[in-house]
């Protein structure tokens, strides 16, 4: 399904991403940990990484049976064929939140992600907008790491336009930390990463620059292309468009004591 049209400063089929989270049971997401999809392995494909999924604020590690994917591609022939043929793909795709995305801007450098998607803080698009955070964690840093990034979870399901967000992470010798964020609109997201510079995110955003926390990062927000499933706890994308997502209040995921 369509979300209504949008307005990117990135239009020339540079680059285009995905995200899935799906719960693909226990032991679908090991085998998957294990055998990542590589450029090398699907036509198309700039990067792809997997890691299992916990809500912001979660004090628990993350199950196995949630997962997040992430990719970037060439275009978005070769990310629906993946998506429509590789078993992977069709796994994700058909138990879960699949999302068409085109970059609007990003911080920092990460494997496939182009030189030219613009770095400006402030971009022209009408709608909501997907946010990713990437990184490789330096162990070293991991205890500075977990402090700052508290305070910054604890700021998104606080903010006016989040709508669903997940932390996402998975062991290795350069542990891969990520997380996942929906928003109601470009100016929400750009508002929560940097408006009160006392704020959780840009409190981050400081000790990151101070010492950084990984071997490499990236900051990127998306706009929407299209949309598959529903999120976990969220009415369909559209559907919320249609009411007037910005007016609605931000579903709080993961802010109960439960977790």
């Amino acid at each position: 399904m369509q979300l209504p049209p949008r307005t990117s400063p990135i239009d020339d089929g540079s680059m285009i991403g995905t995200m899935d989270v799906a719960d693909i049971g226990i032991r679908s997401t090991l085998r998957a940990l294990r055998r990542r999809p590589t450029p090398i392995d699907v036509p198309g494909l700039r990067w792809l990484d997997i890691a299992p999924t916990v809500p912001l604020l979660s004090k628990r590690p993350p199950g196995l049976r949630q997962a997040v994917l992430l990719a970037m591609w060439e275009d978005e022939d070769a990310a629906a064929s993946f998506a429509n043929t590789h078993p992977l793909g069709q796994r994700f795709t058909d138990n879960g939140f699949h999302a068409v995305l085109r970059p609007l801007r990003a911080f920092g450098a990460w494997p496939g992600l182009p030189d030219a998607v613009p770095s400006t803080r402030a971009t022209q698009h009408n709608g909501p907008v997907i946010v990713t955070t990437l990184g490789r964690l330096r162990m070293s840093q991991a205890l500075r790491f977990l402090r700052a990034s508290r305070p910054a979870e604890r700021a998104a399901l606080e903010a006016d336009g989040f709508v669903w967000g997940r932390a996402a992470s998975r062991p290795a010798r350069r542990p891969f930390m990520s997380t996942v964020s929906v928003w109601s609109s470009d100016e929400a997201a750009a508002a929560y990463a940097y408006a009160d510079a006392d704020a959780g995110h840009p409190q981050a955003i400081v000790r990151q620059r101070r010492k950084d926390f990984h071997h490499e990062s990236a900051f990127i927000r998306y706009a929407i292309v299209s949309t598959n499933g529903t999120l976990p706890g969220v009415p369909p994308l559209d559907s919320a468009w249609q009411g007037d997502l910005a007016e609605q209040p931000p579903i709080r995921t993961g802010s109960s004591g439960a977790d």
